[in-house]
């Protein structure tokens, strides 16, 4: 006659499996999982270098992003590329600065300042900032349910774009990863003129006044 497991051996075998499986699930979630998303965002943020003499751009673009080059006439796209969907890219254009100007025209700012009210742009933010000593804006916004941002720079000799996504890819990480990039750009060229400080406008009596 064969011998028969005995069903409490089987049970207790049971027990110890499962009991194993969830003290390992335990330990993917609460020790192996954090470290290892800290471990990837760390990766993808890391910054490497970019230069393109052409454009007469400089900079630094997230890791995550800066895996493959594409160059085309007046620009460059640098992405990661992605089998099943469209990875997270960064594309940059430059052209001549007929005006010679060191920075956009308040005209200019107005507009893009108000196009997310004006168009009615899903989830619109502009910034008015510097980069690098350049004139620039930040501006972000949906488009076909993806987040792009986009940054303009001026110099006395070129305007630079670049624009910036994620993709299908996470938004809060690669959005991170966008605005740590373009905020490195470096554009070549002479200086741009210093921005103005505002005056203080004086209200109080004149010294004409207290002689009376």
């Amino acid at each position: 006659m064969k011998k028969r497991i005995p069903t409490q051996l089987l049970v207790g075998l049971g027990i110890l499996l499962i009991g194993g499986g969830i003290v390992g699930g335990e330990y993917l979630l609460v020790k192996w999982y954090p470290a290892h998303k800290a471990a990837v965002i760390q990766d993808t943020l890391r910054l490497t270098p970019f230069k393109n003499d052409g454009l007469g751009v400089e900079m630094q673009v997230a890791a995550g992003i800066n895996e493959k080059v594409e160059s085309f006439s007046g620009g460059v796209r640098i992405f990661s590329p992605s089998f099943w969907s469209t990875g997270p890219s960064l594309t940059i254009t430059s052209q001549s600065n007929p005006d010679q100007r060191g920075a956009f025209t308040p005209q200019e700012l107005a507009i893009w300042e108000t196009d997310g009210v004006q168009h009615h742009l899903y989830r619109y933010q502009y910034e008015d900032t510097r980069i690098n000593d350049r004139d620039a804006v930040l501006i972000w916004q949906s488009k076909n349910h993806v987040m792009v941002l986009t940054a303009r720079i001026i110099s006395p000799e070129r305007i630079v774009e670049v624009n910036c996504t994620p993709g299908s890819a996470d938004e809060n990480l690669y959005m991170q990863a966008c605005d740590e990039s373009v905020r490195t750009m470096k554009v070549a060229g002479p200086p741009s003129p210093e921005v103005p400080i505002p005056g203080i406008l004086d209200i109080g009596p004149t010294p004409s006044s207290l002689k009376h």
